[in-house]
């Protein structure tokens, strides 16, 4: 009962941790997203030297540790004068882990359109950045939100390895708690309440998102 109480009266050492979280993960998931649309569609340029140094990027993040590159980040970078605090080098890390898997999000996204849509735009007359961004995109994106979604919850999860790096959000809070409080079960069950009520929130983010684009896209096609 004693640990419970203590554990209790750190609640705002928690709170911190969560609004920590959130922030890295808003960040991470902006950068996430912006690599996997710039990534996934080199994956489809008619240029061999993109599509080279796009699936370069694809396969090293995907084939190397989260935490290597959190590492790399924060104590490598620096060496090549790039010099960046935990927060940046966590949201780098994790952003950059996360747009190379958005990446094959974005590439199957396209590739799942059906040609007509691409030749109408040929019949059009469209340029080929016309057709993508006023055609296939917003088309693709509805199919890219709910692998989007579990992609933004694994981002969220991901951040507890910034502790490693002293960011204090949840995962380094909790162990802050348990080191002062002597207790291991109450802070750990707080911040797993916690990670699945940030997850139903992405969840729920997702789901309102794919109502708003797919009613888009009927009224577009009716």
């Amino acid at each position: 009962m004693q640990n419970l109480d203590a554990t209790l009266g750190y609640g705002q050492f928690i709170l911190s941790g969560a609004l920590a979280t959130v922030e890295l993960t808003i960040f991470s998931c902006a950068l996430a997203f912006l690599m996997a649309f710039l990534a996934g569609l080199a994956l489809l340029s008619r240029y061999f030297g993109v599509r080279v140094v796009a699936r370069i990027y694809v396969e090293f993040f995907r084939g190397t540790s989260i935490f290597v590159q959190l590492f790399t980040a924060y104590f490598v970078l620096p060496l090549a004068g790039i010099s960046l605090s935990p927060v940046q080098a966590g949201v780098l890390a994790i952003g950059l882990n996360g747009g190379a898997y958005g990446a094959e999000v974005v590439r199957a996204g396209v590739q799942a359109i059906a040609r007509d849509q691409t030749e109408a735009t040929i019949a059009l007359n469209l340029t080929r950045w016309q057709a993508m961004r006023w055609v296939i995109l917003p088309q693709a994106v509805v199919v890219m939100l709910p692998s989007f979604g579990n992609l933004a919850i694994e981002i969220m999860k991901s951040t507890a390895v910034a502790s490693l790096v002293t960011v204090s959000e949840l995962t380094f809070q909790a162990q802050m708690v348990r080191s002062q409080t002597g207790g291991t079960a109450m802070p750990f069950l707080l911040i797993l309440v916690t990670y699945l009520v940030i997850a139903s929130v992405l969840m729920a983010l997702v789901r309102w998102l794919e109502r708003r684009f797919s009613r888009g896209i009927a009224a577009v096609g009716a």
